[in-house]
Order: structure tokens, then C-alpha cells, then sequence
């Protein structure tokens, strides 16, 4: 008996064939099984049996089969997903009959020659989102070759970068602005420094667009929890000059000035031109004057100087003007004289000159209280001093009125002689020196007597008293010998 081991049809099926020898008796059969190799394994075995009248028990063999394959591969990547800039293990795993004969890794096509086995171990960035890892597993048969992606986390990527536009007034300005990211991300269009969104779309469509339109434009991309990223763009407007400078400038009589016009231009200006009164100057030198003008990245600058500035200056209009393709601008400007420095001293002598008026006014003051109070206290025979208090320099003239109404009550004056009526004038002379003791004592209580010069004028008040109550006797004495 043979069986036949050759498998090659994918069906599964049993083919029976039976021959008469030649001898008429004898017969020959044929049984064949057809399998497909994915309903059997390697190494499982097949038994057949046969059996007729004479043999009951009938008789069999057996095989084992051997199925050779092409390698069947299977690619892991672990962990997923991962954040970019970790470390992902890469597993290829082969079966195959004959054995494998080997391994081959590569990375978006290319392969990588410093990796052998079948396992790869490498820090992840972006590429490896895009870019798939492959196995590919080798025997005697053939190859098969797996490919796998990684599930990358990564913040925004530039896809497709924009680019800077210069358009004409009215016309429109289209940007173009691509990110990549994972995973998903948001594009966002804003003019640097307004704040606004535009558009969240990798499209940016400016309408019919406007000098002050011009200026910086960010594309920016937002990868949530990952990360975020931005690109600047410029927008250049083309149209009439635009002049921005101070209108009132400043300089300092007698020395050199300048005057300064800042011009943005797109195109840059074909001519920039000052004048004033009847002069115009675009550049060098006529006089007192020169013009000298200067590119910078921001526009350009215009600069008149006028050597010895004189009242004149200050009393003229200046013109700037701008001229390009697109049209002009003009600015007036005017010339102030320059304070700074030279101010600071006038203000320190006025402050100076406030507090010395201050001071010398209280000084006068006090002078003056002392000088009248003195005055006073003397026609009354009363001394009051600037520094005593209110109250005894009131009490002083209350006493000398006192004295002036009782000693001297009833005068009468003539050109030749005095007639005087004396009242109580023993009585009223001992008053008056108690009264200036207690008043005097009450003075040193007070500590008003402390100053030398105090004591002195009590010395000259008494050297008064003492005169006039001379004058009194000398009254009396006149008086008596006239009645």
C-alpha cells in the first residue's frame, strides 16, 4: 500500500479508484485525500486503513505530515500610545517551516543596518508616526515583511510653512499655514498684538486690504496637553507714504537743533522734501540748514539741522513731505525751546528766594510786634516784650490805663503851665509799684525772664517809673505854688 503525501489543492477531498488485474480475480484500489494546509498542522499524522473479506480486520498505515511555509510574522510595539521622546520596544515574532533564517528592520523604506534579531528598541520622535517600522522575516521559501506604525504623541509641526506677502492697496492677501500633530490639533490665525482671531483654518484671507492691515500675522497650532507652536508673517501694504513724527520738537537757543520725520513707505518714497517760509530742501546743505536722510528696517528718517538756533526758529512752521508711486503725506512740524538744565536752576533760586521771604517775613513780623509793643509800652509807662504771652501784655495795658485814668485825671494843659488834680497819689504810687512786682513775678513763674535782654527792659521800666513819678511830684509841686 502507498499513500502519497503531496498536498497542493486548497479543498479538502478523498478520491477512490479501483482496477481489475489481469487475471480476473484480483483487483487494485486506490484511495487519495486532498487537504488544504490551513486545515492541518506540521507534524499531525494520517492514518489509512484498508479491509476486505479475507482480512476483516483489514490493514493500515500511517504518515506524518510536514507542511513548509512562508514566514508567519507578527509585529508588536509596546507601549502605545506614547509621548515623543520615550523609549518603544519593537517585537517580530516569526513561524516558519523550514526555520527562519533571518531578520531585517527598516524605517519608512530605509533600512537599519545596526539592528539585528527580533527585537528593536528605540526613543520614538514624530517620524515614527508617519514613518512605519518593518520586519521582515526570511527562511528558505521566502520573506514576509510586516509593517507597523507608532502612535506618537507629539506637539505641532511646521507641514507647510507661510510666507510673508506685499500686495497692493485694495487688492487681497492670501495665507497658507500647515501643522502636523498628534493627536489632534487647532490652528489659529491672529495680527500680532490685536488678540483677534481670524481664522482657524490653515487659510488666512485678508479682503481688499488696507494700509493698516499691514503689520505682523501668526499662524499658531495647539496640540492639547502636548504642546504648541507658531510662525510670524508679514503683511506689506503698498500705498502712499505715511509720515508719524513729533509734532512739536525741541531744541536750545544758540545751539544746533534738529527735527526729525519718520516716513513709512511701501514702495520706499521717491523724493522727501522740507520747507518752510520760502525754502524748500530735499538734501545737503543751504545756510544754517542741512538734510540728511537715513534707511532703517522700519521706514526712513528725514533730518533737519539748523546750526545756532535763533528766536526766528521757534517761530516757524516746518513741512515734511513724502512722495512714491501711490501718492503722499505731509506733516507739520514746529520748533519749542528746550527747558531741561537750564530750567532746574530758576526753579531752585525761586524755592530759595520762597523760604529766605518766609523766614525774613517772620523775623519782620516779630520785629515789628516788638517794636510797636515797646512803643506802646512806653506811652503808657508798660513794658510788653514780643515773646510774652497775650494775656500779660494785656494786663500790662490795662494797668498803665488804670494809672493814666487815676494819676492824671483831670489834666488840663496850657501853653504856658500845667494845672494838674491830683486823686489819691500816695495810694496810687504804691499801686503801681505792687502791681508791676506781681506782674514781674509772674513773668519769672512763667520763665519769660530767662533771656538777659528780658531783664534789662524791667531795668528800663523801672528807670521809667521812677521818671515819671518824678514828673508826678514835680505836677504837684507846680500845682501848689500856682494856687
Amino acid at each position: 500500500m502507498y499513500l502519497s503525501t503531496k498536498l497542493a489543492l486548497p479543498q479538502v477531498f478523498l478520491c477512490f479508484l479501483q482496477t481489475l488485474l489481469r487475471d480476473g480475480r484480483r483487483e487494485s484500489t486506490v484511495s487519495t485525500l486532498y487537504l488544504s494546509p490551513s486545515n492541518i498542522e506540521t507534524g499531525q499524522q494520517i492514518i489509512c486503513k484498508a479491509s476486505n473479506k479475507a482480512v476483516p480486520n483489514g490493514k493500515e498505515t500511517s504518515v506524518t505530515i510536514d507542511i513548509q511555509h512562508l514566514p508567519l510574522v507578527n509585529l508588536s510595539v509596546e507601549p502605545q500610545p506614547i509621548l515623543e521622546g520615550n523609549l518603544v520596544k519593537f517585537h517580530c515574532s516569526g513561524k516558519a517551516n523550514p526555520p527562519v533564517s533571518l531578520y531585517r528592520w527598516a524605517k519608512g523604506g530605509n533600512i537599519l543596518k545596526e539592528v539585528a534579531g527580533d527585537t528593536y528598541e528605540v526613543i520614538v520622535d514624530h517620524s515614527f508616526f508617519t514613518e512605519p517600522v518593518s520586519c521582515e522575516v526570511t527562511n528558505s521559501l521566502g520573506s514576509t515583511n510586516v509593517s507597523r506604525n507608532v502612535d506618537v504623541y507629539f506637539g505641532p509641526r511646521m507641514a507647510a510653512e507661510p510666507q510673508s506677502l506685499q500686495v497692493d492697496l485694495g487688492s487681497d492677501a492670501v495665507f497658507n499655514c500647515a501643522w502636523t500633530g498628534n493627536p489632534s490639533l487647532t490652528i489659529v490665525w491672529m495680527k500680532r498684538g490685536s488678540g483677534v482671531v481670524l481664522s482657524n483654518e490653515n487659510l488666512l484671507t485678508l479682503k481688499n486690504v488696507r494700509q493698516e492691515d499691514a503689520g505682523k500675522y501668526v499662524c499658531r497650532a495647539v496640540v492639547p496637553r502636548v504642546g504648541a507652536g507658531e510662525k510670524e508673517v508679514s503683511l506689506t501694504v503698498n500705498g502712499p507714504p505715511t509720515i508719524s513724527s513729533t509734532q512739536t520738537q525741541q531744541a536750545l537757543h544758540g545751539e544746533k537743533g534738529q527735527i526729525k520725520c519718520f516716513i513709512r513707505s511701501t514702495p520706499p518714497p521717491d523724493r522727501i522734501a522740507w520747507s518752510w517760509k520760502e525754502t524748500v530742501l530735499e538734501s545737503g546743505t543751504s545756510g544754517r540748514y542741512t538734510v540728511e536722510t537715513v534707511n532703517t528696517e522700519e521706514g526712513v528718517i528725514s533730518t533737519l539741522t539748523m546750526s545756532n538756533i535763533v528766536p526766528a526758529d521757534f517761530q516757524t512752521i516746518y513741512n515734511c513731505t513724502a512722495w512714491n508711486s501711490f501718492g503722499s503725506d505731509t506733516e507739520i512740524i514746529r520748533l519749542k525751546e528746550q527747558g531741561g538744565s537750564q530750567e532746574s536752576l530758576p526753579v531752585a533760586v525761586i524755592i530759595g528766594i520762597a523760604v529766605g521771604a518766609f523766614v525774613a517775613f517772620i523775623v519782620l513780623m516779630g520785629t515789628i510786634g516788638a517794636f510797636c509793643c515797646t512803643r506802646s509800652q512806653r506811652k503808657e509807662v508798660h513794658l510788653v516784650m514780643p515773646s510774652l504771652p497775650v494775656s500779660i501784655c494785656a494786663h500790662q495795658r490795662e494797668v498803665a490805663s488804670k494809672i493814666k485814668t487815676e494819676n492824671l485825671k483831670g489834666v488840663v494843659s496850657a501853653k504856658n503851665d500845667i494845672r494838674v488834680e491830683i486823686v489819691h497819689k500816695d495810694h496810687n504810687a504804691a499801686r503801681e509799684n505792687e502791681e508791676h512786682n506781681s506782674m514781674k513775678q509772674l513773668m519769672v513763674e512763667r520763665g519769660e525772664f530767662q533771656q538777659e535782654s528780658v531783664l534789662k527792659q524791667l531795668e528800663v521800666l523801672q528807670e521809667e517809673e521812677k521818671e515819671y513819678q518824678h514828673i508826678k511830684v514835680q505836677l504837684m509841686i507846680n500845682g501848689g505854688t500856682n494856687a
